[in-house]
């Protein structure tokens, strides 16, 4: 058999995404390559000194020394040829080629850390998104311009709630210049002149791709594997091409962070339970810690899937208003940009939930939240006899029980909340979490707990 290039490039870029060593069972999975077909590429590798055979239970291999020190250029290179044998034969709404292009995209990551490398690849994602669904309309409106239609009037746009790009801004005009060593630069202006012509997105986008820390050739790589997918046309949209990459990504980001990654995202399989749960088909729906949206991403999906079916009479429709708050300003970005390429509405603020909660008159039906677990610096020794702690004051050193509280008071009188708590909280009994437990029990404000799997976060 003859091993292709495409093959030993796809290898490589995988092997990378593992962080440059692997067991043999591992990358062969991530590649989804049969046993065979992977054994036949190993040996090509090995033969040619691009990857050594390691120790371990099932075999495992690494990425020779001498390849890891490639000059930048010889890197670059490398990298491109992995870029270019990504390209997909279609508008990428297949199902799956979320991993294929997050293997392309990890493995530009080179050095940068996964928390720094999350804003740079999520918002040039979310800027080919409001391109393309902006290119489709301008297209449009081209095509009638005998009837008046003005291509270049940011009303046609915004009366059909589609972002307007203004000329820096648009794709083309980025691609063009990707292997510029301006380009970070040019990213910046283009999310700069989206922000002043769309007041939803004010404050929203990163503007830091001009930095010197950036590697601008991975950069302009980055975006030409952007460039090859169609993620904001009417047919991906459909499909939710966005929307699923969003996620994956954000999964992925994540679960390279470790436990810091709980802090912006939660498990698609827990926000699903929940919604399930609580059915939110219509109200107001509150998530008092969002991280990056998914309660309401999950709770619109909800609807969607069940418009013909049980609950809801076969009428249901996206009846929600929804309310959100997140402390952490990168994170909060993330929440709205989460929602805007779904077209979502919400009211997200940014703030601490405790101390400056921007939601204090609301009164929710739905609460769907994952609070951060344990968190011992919340200030609560200043939030003494708050009209908030109902059933009693929740311990200054944990804050597991204000947000319990917090999301009780929240409710509407026929409310329904369901939120995450660390398994400890169920039994603890430090500084009078046993005594408010046991009266949000007798005041029958419990319905039931459900226990899940370890390792999910």
């Amino acid at each position: 058999m003859m091993v292709e290039q495409a093959q030993k490039d796809g290898f490589l870029a995988a092997l990378t995404g593992l962080g440059g060593s692997a067991g043999n069972g591992k990358l062969r999975e991530t590649l989804g390559w049969d046993e065979g077909a992977y054994d036949e590429v190993k040996q090509a590798l090995i033969d040619d000194g691009t990857i050594v055979p390691g120790r371990g239970r099932g075999g495992s291999v690494a990425i020779a020394a001498e390849v890891k020190a490639l000059p930048a250029a010889a890197q670059a290179a490398q990298v491109d040829r992995q870029v270019r044998a990504a390209r997909p034969n279609t508008s990428a709404a297949n199902v799956g080629y979320e991993a294929e292009f997050w293997r392309m995209a990890d493995a530009l990551r080179g050095s940068m850390d996964a928390a720094e490398y999350k804003h740079v690849v999520l918002g040039l994602i979310f800027l080919k998104y409001i391109s393309d669904a902006f290119e489709e309309k301008h297209a449009a409106l081209e095509a009638e311009l005998d009837q008046g239609a003005d291509p270049e009037d940011p009303d046609e746009y915004r009366a059909e709630n589609i972002f307007w790009v203004p000329p820096e801004a648009r794709w083309a005009h980025l691609k063009a210049q990707a292997r510029q060593s301006t380009i970070g630069q040019l990213v910046d202006d283009a999310m700069t002149g989206i922000e002043r012509d769309n007041a939803a997105l004010k404050g929203v986008l990163p503007k830091d791709y001009a930095r010197p820390a950036l590697d601008k050739t991975r950069l302009g790589q980055l975006i030409d594997l952007i460039s090859n997918i169609k993620v904001g046309d009417a047919e991906a949209r459909a499909k939710d091409v966005l929307g699923r990459v969003y996620e994956y990504f954000l999964s992925q980001f994540a679960s390279a962070e470790g436990k810091k990654g709980g802090e912006f995202y939660t498990p698609r399989c827990v926000v699903k339970l929940l919604v399930e749960m609580l059915e939110p088909y219509r109200g107001r729906v509150y998530d008092p810690c969002c991280g990056s949206s998914g309660m309401f991403v999950q709770s619109m999906e909800f609807i969607h899937a069940h418009r013909n079916g049980n609950g809801n009479g076969g009428k249901a429709k996206a009846d929600i208003s929804i309310y959100g708050q997140e402390s952490n300003y990168t994170t909060w970005r993330l929440a709205k940009m989460n929602l805007a390429i779904r077209g979502i509405d919400g009211q997200i603020a940014h703030g601490d939930t405790f101390h400056n909660d921007r939601h204090p008159d609301l009164k929710a039906d739905f609460i769907l939240a994952n609070p951060p677990f344990n968190i011992s610096d919340w200030g609560g020794e200043r939030l003494r006899g708050d009209k908030r702690w109902q059933y009693g004051d929740p311990p200054a050193g944990n804050a597991n029980y204000a947000w319990v509280q917090h999301i009780v008071h929240h409710l509407a009188p026929a409310g329904v909340a369901g939120f995450v708590l660390s398994n400890g909280s169920m039994s603890s009994n430090q500084s009078g979490e046993g005594e408010i437990r046991k009266k949000l029990i007798e005041e029958d404000v419990v319905d039931c707990m459900v226990a899940l799997p370890g390792q999910l976060f």
